[in-house]
């Protein structure tokens, strides 16, 4: 519970000495126009910001700038550290201060969704899991991962195929049920308890306990021969021996560690790329990178940073997470993942033995990643771009195009710029859409360039969010307004539902360009896709909440005035709520899970998703 929120105070430490209570809280430095520069946790307020006031000298280059520039100051108490934790994470999502190490990764991995409550569930690819009762296996890496596993198990095991998520009723059975490999629950009278033995095998395969899996269907081929059924002996033993097979294939870390991830950071003039290897069941399932940029901060504080911030977000904590650099508040932070995920969590610093070899595995995945980003960075990854994209001109400065509206009300258009492949703000804009009325996101996205030309000069590349339709629509208004010397064009459509690869079109091309996942040029068109679509979808829940009252939450099932009050005294605004995310309306007192779902749902579709 937040006990006091302090007036904002002068950068005096004479005065703060005697102003500053000892307890936990959060602390928020200032610079001279009242923007938040930096957002702070502390064990004990008055300790932690007077060592802010040391000699230059004894403070980092970065704590020295920001110093510099910080005006005044703010802090919150708070009943208890944990409590700290919960609002500085609320504060740095809030205020994006520049000081503060942002985690910026809007990749959403795709998960394997298996939904337990059903009599006769089947496997499908989502992006993002949910509370709902279904099992969620994942992260994985890439589409191409996910979509090679459940290929694997729709061989292996006899769950139904179909993608419906009832279960169809069909006169007769499909081409699976003859391949043997699904059980036709649609069309043969299957109990659900056999199928759910089905299910039992599917969970332990995706939970990474093969070598359980494995003795349980000896045990089943065992009792099937026992009982002289031998056809279905011979079933369960080539399941055994493809389920074996995949066992080959997967690098064994140790049994004995069950679920665990593994943190290295490696860092290269001033970019740091963190490798989570995530081990699951003693297997090593996957990685994923994570790239950070910071002016001036040190090793341990970006490893702190990520911790902080990358874990709330996630569905799943495991165990024990082993981290490569010294963490300052490693008790503390393990602590309040603990309380998060309703078990404890150790994180640990290991400098021996087999855990110390992981780490170590992990820090050198994190120096190639790193390495092989920095040798396509900048103008080389630019120059990529112009070899892949047939253009005649170096592309150095890039803007992503998109436009967002409910059903033609209310659209808007977003322009935002990247210079040698890193975001440029000064050159973002965003749009009110005058001249279309209804439906038409062609002449949207034409009325978008025709006045974002009509401006400043056009730059070397229009990245456009849509597909060959999208594309013609800015390519007639370009080639009208800019007969000579016109921006390059290219449009980037994304994948289909289960996480295909996305497409990129250019003028004068059919088909789309033959890109593989994770080329770093599709990587960089996919950033700068998104930020567009991030900044137009965020201009329009903006203007879409400024028509809403504070009645409008009464319409929420279950928000009474006890729970309006309670996310207003959280947020601040009505627009700040209807802007939030599940994960950030979940952490209000008095807002479960389910509730924060049902806010979200309700905000979105009164501010436009397209």
């Amino acid at each position: 519970m937040i006990e006091h929120l302090a007036t904002q105070h002068e950068l005096d430490p004479e005065s703060l000495r005697s102003k500053l209570p000892e307890g936990p809280g959060v602390y928020l430095f200032k610079d001279s126009s009242a923007a938040v520069i930096y957002v702070g946790k502390a064990k004990n307020l008055k300790k932690r910001v007077l060592s802010y006031f040391r000699q230059p000298g004894d403070l980092g280059r970065k704590t020295t700038v920001m110093m510099h520039r910080a005006g005044s100051l703010e802090y919150i108490l708070t009943s208890n550290e944990k409590e700290a934790f919960i609002l500085e994470s609320n504060l740095i999502k809030k205020h994006l201060p520049r000081y503060n190490i942002i985690l910026r990764d809007d990749k959403q991995y795709p998960w394997v969704r298996l939904a337990a409550e059903e009599d006769y569930p089947n496997l499908t690819i989502v992006r993002r899991p949910r509370k709902d009762g279904a099992y969620y296996f994942g992260p994985f890496s890439s589409a191409l991962s996910v979509r090679s596993t459940v290929k694997l198990i729709d061989r292996i095991f006899q769950l139904r195929k179909c993608r419906s998520r009832d279960l169809p009723r069909r006169s007769r059975p499909c081409l699976n049920f003859q391949l043997e490999r699904c059980l036709g629950p649609c069309t043969q009278n299957i109990p659900p308890s056999r199928y759910k033995e089905v299910v039992a095998q599917v969970r332990l395969f995706l939970e990474g306990r093969s070598l359980e899996l494995v003795n349980f269907l000896k045990r089943n081929m065992e009792a099937a021969s026992d009982n002289l059924d031998f056809e279905r002996a011979a079933k369960i033993r080539d399941q055994i021996k493809a389920v074996e097979r995949t066992i080959e294939k997967q690098h064994v870390v140790s049994t004995r560690m069950g679920d665990l991830d593994v943190l290295g950071l490696a860092q290269h003039h001033g970019v740091f790329l963190v490798a989570l290897l995530m081990v699951r069941g003693g297997l090593l399932s996957g990685s994923r990178e994570f790239p950070l940029k910071t002016e001036g901060g040190s090793s341990q504080e970006v490893l702190e940073a990520f911790l902080k911030q990358h874990y709330p977000a996630e569905p799943f904590i495991p165990k024990r997470i082993l981290v490569s650099e010294p963490v300052e508040d490693l008790e503390a932070i393990a602590g309040w993942l603990s309380d998060m995920a309703d078990k404890r969590v150790y994180i640990e610093r290991p400098v021996r033995g087999e855990k110390f070899r992981l780490v170590k595995m992990a820090v050198a995945n994190a120096e190639n990643l790193l390495k092989t980003r920095s040798e396509l960075a900048g103008e080389d990854l630019v120059r990529s771009a112009q070899s892949v994209l047939m253009m005649n001109t170096l592309p150095r400065v890039m803007e992503g195009l998109d436009i967002s509206n409910i059903s033609g009300e209310m659209a808007v258009g977003a322009v935002v710029s990247f210079v040698d492949g890193l975001p440029h703000k000064a050159g973002y804009r965003n749009y009110k859409i005058k001249d279309v009325e209804g439906i038409d996101d062609y002449a949207m996205m034409a009325e978008l360039v025709r006045r974002r030309l009509a401006g400043d000069p056009p730059p070397d590349l229009f990245v456009v969010d849509g597909g060959k339709g999208h594309l013609r629509a800015v390519k007639r208004v370009a080639d009208q307004l800019c007969p000579e010397n016109g921006p390059g064009l290219v449009a980037i459509a994304k994948g289909d539902e289960t996480g295909g690869t996305d497409k990129v079109f250019i003028p004068n091309r059919k088909n789309p360009l033959a890109l593989r996942e994770g080329h770093p040029v599709l990587l960089l068109l996919m950033r700068i896709r998104d930020e567009a679509h991030r900044r137009a979808l965020g201009y329009h829940r903006k203007l879409r909440a400024k028509g809403l009252r504070l009645s409008d939450l009464d319409q929420i099932a279950g928000v009474g005035p006890r729970r309006k009050k309670l996310l207003l005294k959280h947020f601040g605004s009505l627009e700040a709520i209807a802007a939030a995310e599940v994960g950030e309306l979940s952490q209000v007192s008095g807002i479960s899970g389910f509730m924060a779902e049902n806010i979200y749902r309700f905000f979105s579709k009164h501010s436009g998703l397209t």
